[in-house]
C-alpha cells in the first residue's frame, strides 16, 4: 500500500545501453510496484543514447521492455545532436550514465554528467572516470544546483561503500584501506593456480564474460588503480592523481610462479593499498603474496574485499562473493531511490 505519500513521475535518460543499463531497465520493470508504493516513484524512459545510434528522445516514453532486450528505436530525422539538446528534448529529470571507462581522462563521461547537472538533473553513474578526474568539481556543481551526483556502482558493484560512510558513519575518518578490487585479475590468477597458463586463463576469463577482448586495463592494473583512486578521493578527501599511484599489473607473473606461491600457502593477489601519512597518502596497486591468515588469500574468482582502517573502527571489512551483473545495476537503482525517492526529495 502507498503509505500516504505523493507518487511523482520522473523522466529517465540512459546514456549507454550495454549490459549494465539494460539490466537496470529490467530491474526498473521488475521493481516498479515497490518503487511506486514504498518510495513514491513512477518512471518512464524518455531518452537513450549510444555511440552507434546517437541521441534518441521521446517525451511520451520509450518501450522499456525492448530497451531491456537491447533493441533501440530508430533515430528520428532532425533529432538532437548533442547531450544538451538530447536532455532538453527528453525533458529529463535523471541521467543514468553507464558508458565505457576512459581511465586516462574520464571523458566524455565528465562532460555528459556536467551537462546534466548544469541542466538541473540528478546524475547517476557507474563510470569510475568522472570520480577520479572530476569528483570535486562535479560534487560542487551538484550542490550548487541542489541535485544529487551519485556513483555507488563504480567500486564493488552495488555494495554501498560510499553510502555507508556518507549516511551511516558520519564524521568517521578513513586512515587507510587495502583489498582486492579487480575481478578480472582475480579470475586469471585463480585459473593459473589451477594449472592454466596466463594466456589460457585470460582466454577462459574472456569466455566467461569477465574479461574484455582487450583486457589491458585490468592486466596492467589500471582498473584497480582507478577504483583505488576513487576511494581515496571520496572517502579520504585526498585529490589523488593516477600517476601518483605505484602501479604494477600481473602481466609479468608466470603460471609456475603463481602455482608455487599458492602451494607455499602465500598466493598472489593484485592488492590495492592506501595509507595516510604526513605527506598526504601513499597508494599502491601491485601483485603481492598474502598469508593464508589474511582474508584476502581466500578471495577467489569474481569476489572482492576491502578492509578499512578508521579512527572509530580499527578494522572494518566488506566482502562481496561472486556478484552477478544485477549487483552493478542495483547500485544504480539504489542511487536513483536516494536521489528522487521520498527521503531524497524531503
Amino acid at each position: 500500500m502507498n503509505e500516504g505519500g505523493e507518487v511523482r513521475s520522473y523522466n529517465l535518460c540512459l546514456l549507454g545501453l550495454g549490459n549494465v543499463n539494460r539490466t537496470l531497465v529490467r530491474l526498473l520493470n521488475e521493481r516498479s510496484e515497490g518503487l511506486r508504493e514504498q518510495h513514491g516513484i513512477s518512471w518512464r524512459i524518455t531518452g537513450v543514447a549510444t555511440r552507434r545510434m546517437g541521441w534518441i528522445a521521446d517525451q511520451e516514453g520509450l518501450d522499456a521492455l525492448r530497451l531491456a532486450g537491447g533493441e533501440l528505436p530508430a533515430r528520428a530525422a532532425g533529432g538532437p545532436n548533442n547531450v544538451e539538446e538530447w536532455l532538453r528534448a527528453a525533458k529529463a529529470d535523471v541521467l543514468l550514465e553507464a558508458t565505457s571507462l576512459n581511465a586516462k581522462t574520464g571523458q566524455p563521461a565528465i562532460d555528459h554528467i556536467r551537462a546534466a547537472l548544469e541542466a538541473g538533473l540528478h546524475a547517476i553513474t557507474a563510470n569510475k572516470g568522472p570520480i577520479v578526474h572530476a569528483y570535486e568539481e562535479l560534487r560542487k556543481l551538484a550542490r550548487e544546483k541542489r541535485r544529487q551526483f551519485l556513483f555507488e556502482s563504480t567500486v564493488m558493484d552495488g555494495v554501498p561503500i560510499f553510502a555507508m560512510f556518507r549516511e551511516n558513519l558520519p564524521l568517521v575518518t578513513v586512515n587507510g584501506f587495502h583489498g582486492i578490487l579487480n575481478s578480472t585479475t582475480n579470475v586469471i590468477l585463480t585459473g593459473m593456480e589451477q594449472g592454466l597458463s596466463f594466456e589460457q586463463s585470460l582466454k577462459q576469463a574472456q569466455e566467461f564474460g569477465v574479461a574484455e577482448t582487450d583486457a589491458s586495463d585490468d592486466i596492467e592494473g589500471w582498473d584497480a588503480a582507478v577504483k583505488t583512486a576513487a576511494l581515496v578521493r571520496v572517502l579520504m578527501g585526498v585529490p589523488l592523481r593516477l600517476e601518483e599511484i605505484e602501479r604494477e599489473g600481473i602481466g609479468k607473473l608466470t603460471a609456475d610462479v603463481v602455482q608455487a606461491a599458492c602451494g607455499a600457502g602465500t598466493p598472489y593477489k593484485l592488492v590495492c593499498r592506501a595509507k595516510r601519512n604526513s605527506n598526504g597518502v601513499r597508494v599502491s596497486v601491485r601483485p603481492e603474496q598474502v598469508s593464508l591468515n589474511d582474508p584476502m588469500a581466500h578471495v577467489a574468482g569474481t569476489s572482492s574485499i576491502v578492509y578499512f582502517e578508521t579512527d572509530m573502527f580499527p578494522g572494518l571489512a566488506i566482502t562481496e562473493n561472486n556478484p552477478r551483473l544485477e549487483a552493478t545495476a542495483y547500485g544504480m537503482l539504489s542511487d536513483l531511490i536516494r536521489a528522487i525517492g521520498r527521503r531524497g526529495t524531503e
